[in-house]
């Protein structure tokens, strides 16, 4: 009895030790300069079971292309917590296509990324979120009839361009979401999401659960 018991606290240790688990919140300004073209600002966080772990300002221009392009770019001053604890900081560009179609109360979206860091962070291995990557995030959303929330799912694939050295080239994370935004006729946007991140390749990394809370205001 008392093996079948420690077995099983063994077990639920070791699968509890495979995870790791966060909270994410940001909050935005949205502001229109001109037909077709708007700026952002962001101010994001993100705390684990140490604390604060991650810091960084956003800010951000978007254009207005066609109906289904917006492409945008985006820089943000990154505070990391390394693995001995300290804070460092660190630079990232972000360039975006951002595709979009709606079909009634069906929404079809689609972002290409490419970011580039710079001053970054020294590393043993690449990781996809600080260091440079191609990233492909399809997503649906859909309007429910006389209710106030809007369900979206979404999938993100982060491709490691870099070669050399440790380096190889492939797709290294996806990111699974799925979410509800709140269907504001007014300036105020708010949303919540659960996100899973898992590396692939690499069956000794966490695979990492978020919870994540968004406020945006629309100063228009």
């Amino acid at each position: 009895m008392r093996f079948c018991l420690f077995l099983l606290l063994f077990v639920s240790f070791t699968g509890i030790s495979q995870h790791e688990f966060q909270v994410w919140n940001k909050a935005g300004v949205d502001y229109k300069i001109k037909k077709g073209v708007h700026a952002e600002f962001e101010l994001n966080s993100r705390f684990d079971n140490q604390g604060l772990g991650t810091f960084f300002p956003q800010v951000g221009i978007e254009y207005k292309l066609t109906k289904w392009l917006k492409p945008s770019v985006e820089y943000r001053f990154v505070v990391d917590r390394n693995n001995i604890g300290n804070y460092k900081p660190y630079s990232r560009l972000n360039f975006n296509l951002n595709f979009g179609e709606d079909f009634d109360r069906l929404s079809l979206g689609a972002r290409v990324r490419y970011q580039y860091a710079f001053n970054s962070l020294s590393q043993a291995a690449y990781d996809a979120d600080f260091d440079m990557a191609f990233r492909f995030k399809p997503s649906v959303k859909y309007d429910i009839n006389d209710f106030p929330l809007s369900p979206e799912v979404s999938a993100e694939f982060f491709y490691n361009p870099l070669t050399g050295g440790p380096y190889r080239p492939g797709f290294d994370k996806i990111r699974y979401a799925i979410g509800l935004d709140l269907d504001s006729k007014g300036p105020h946007g708010v949303g919540m999401k659960y996100q899973l991140d898992q590396k692939l390749h690499d069956y000794s990394s966490r695979i990492r659960h978020v919870i994540a809370v968004s406020y945006s205001y629309d100063i228009n």
